[in-house]
């Protein structure tokens, strides 16, 4: 075990002065490295800054959603003073790198995860690890595993290395795919062939004569439905929209023109309604059923409301729902576009729906353009923060600017954008398959290294199960002497 090959004590005295503090935060996770140590003063050290690093320590975290943080502690690291929610492996029978290797292996997170204890902070303790066994291996013979393993693994980092690089550019590709469709670029040839009917100016007065006309039609129908006749000069409440704001904002090509989402959307903006969950009533969305620009309507509850209560917040197709609040600054505002509605569901208070004039805009051209810089930059700029929330009221949105162009162009502009995500789907898929490979395949040659089958033995090492017999004789004896006094922790 683990416990056998204990070292030297880990002095647990903690800082005396000004020191370098590493806890669970500091650990990359995924490059399993410290890039997040902080210097602090004797006066800002937390409660669990006690142990005393040396160079060669791993450090392995004790919380079960943590379990797989551990670090090597390097050179320029002697000293740190290391937080007790780590647990500090030190062995002069077990070389740093080939511990550290050890504990990534699955064998290793999937027996520490086996034997977690508590609710409220689920943590393995000290004694767990110290537990945990494994086949043990001389020091030489280490050595070569070790060899092996950096030379195996730094191949397949490389290829890692490549397959993010890819997706990074694939991200990049993306956003320029965006831009060069809300800026017209991405139609550019669609145009030369098919010239504008309209200048944009003009597009612009259609634009606000099929607001007030939907604005009027709205409004006929309430008095029709209430039984009373127009009143006099009922025309003149006309609410007139909201102007976008175009002070940093690009020029657009001939026939486009920027408007605002008021302009668009004279009277349907709406927040939905805060319902409980309940056995039986009317379905509700959740606020995961916004997911990559689309509504997915299998996200959804069961509201303690009836259908009737339910039908005046029903989503039908073409309804972009907008999230009200988010705790990322870059997610506050996201909106999904609803299409394939089959049955009766509701959306909740967390969102708003906009609903457009469809006679001059597209419900999916505007949930394609509300990704784009000038829509998200103006919701960020915007956006409130309250008990670590961000938040948008309807004014943010009403006032958000919307290129438009024609129908026609906005349809054509909407099928080569989703032609070219088909293919960076496609792209990002093979990606993700690649990396789900290399992390299987990382974990073949931890299992291979650790069951003797990476490096063949040497048959002039000491045998094994020889030295740890003398090991296990030394640790006897040791035992048999009195503890010394003070503040410490036998590593491992």
């Amino acid at each position: 075990t683990l416990g056998e090959l204990a070292g030297e004590l880990v002095d647990q005295s903690g800082p005396s002065g000004e020191f370098v503090y590493i806890d669970i935060s500091s650990v990359d996770r995924e490059k399993k490295t410290i890039s997040g140590s902080k210097s602090l003063t004797l006066e800002q050290a937390p409660s669990r800054a006690k142990q005393v690093l040396k160079t060669g320590d791993v450090l392995v975290s004790m919380t079960r959603p943590n379990l797989n943080a551990v670090a090597l502690v390097t050179e320029h690291l002697d000293g740190a003073i290391g937080s007790t929610g780590s647990h500090v492996l030190r062995s002069c029978w077990l070389k740093p790198a080939y511990l550290f290797a050890l504990v990534q292996t699955n064998d290793f997170i999937d027996a520490m995860t086996e034997v977690v204890q508590g609710a409220l902070y689920p943590a393995v303790r000290p004694r767990d690890i110290s537990s945990y066994s494994f086949s043990f291996e001389t020091p030489a013979h280490q050595t070569r595993i070790v060899a092996k393993l950096e030379e195996l693994l730094s191949d397949l980092d490389a290829g890692v290395a490549e397959l993010k690089a890819a997706q990074k550019k694939l991200a990049q590709y993306r956003q320029s795919l965006l831009k060069a469709a809300v800026e017209g670029t991405l139609t550019a040839d669609w145009r030369t062939k098919n010239t504008p009917t309209e200048l944009g100016v003009q597009l612009l007065q259609r634009i606000l004569n099929e607001r007030r006309a939907r604005w009027e039609a709205n409004q006929l129908a309430k008095f029709e439905e209430q039984g009373k006749n127009p009143p006099k000069e009922w025309q003149k409440k006309y609410p007139e929209p909201v102007q976008p704001d175009t002070t940093n904002l690009s020029a657009l090509p001939d026939g486009w023109v920027w408007a605002s989402v008021d302009m668009l959307s004279p009277d349907d903006l709406a927040n939905g309604r805060s319902v409980p969950t309940a056995e039986v009533g009317a379905k509700v969305l959740r606020l995961t059923a916004v997911k990559d620009g689309a509504i997915d309507l299998r996200e959804c509850k069961v509201g303690d409301w009836t259908k009737e209560d339910a039908k005046q917040f029903a989503v039908v197709d073409g309804d972009l729902l907008i999230v009200r609040g988010n705790g990322s600054l870059h997610l506050v505002g996201r909106a999904g576009l609803v299409e394939n509605v089959t049955d009766q569901v509701a959306y909740p208070d967390t969102m708003i729906r906009l609903r457009v004039v469809d006679a001059v805009v597209s419900s999916s051209w505007i949930g394609l353009v509300w990704n784009s810089r000038c829509v998200r930059t103006h919701l960020e700029r915007r956006a409130r923060t309250s008990a670590g929330i961000y938040k948008i009221a309807q004014p943010d949105i009403v006032s958000a600017p919307i290129p438009v162009p024609s129908l026609s162009e906005q349809v054509h502009a909407r099928e080569i954008f989703k032609q070219q995500m088909e293919q960076i789907s496609a792209m990002q898929t093979t990606l993700d398959v690649g990396l789900k490979q290399a992390t299987a395949q990382r974990q073949n040659i931890l299992r291979a290294a650790f069951s003797g089958q990476l490096v063949p033995q040497d048959p002039n090492d000491e045998p094994a199960s020889e030295l740890l017999s003398r090991i296990r004789a030394e640790r006897t004896e040791r035992e048999a002497i009195k503890k010394p006094r003070g503040r410490q922790a036998r590593a491992l």
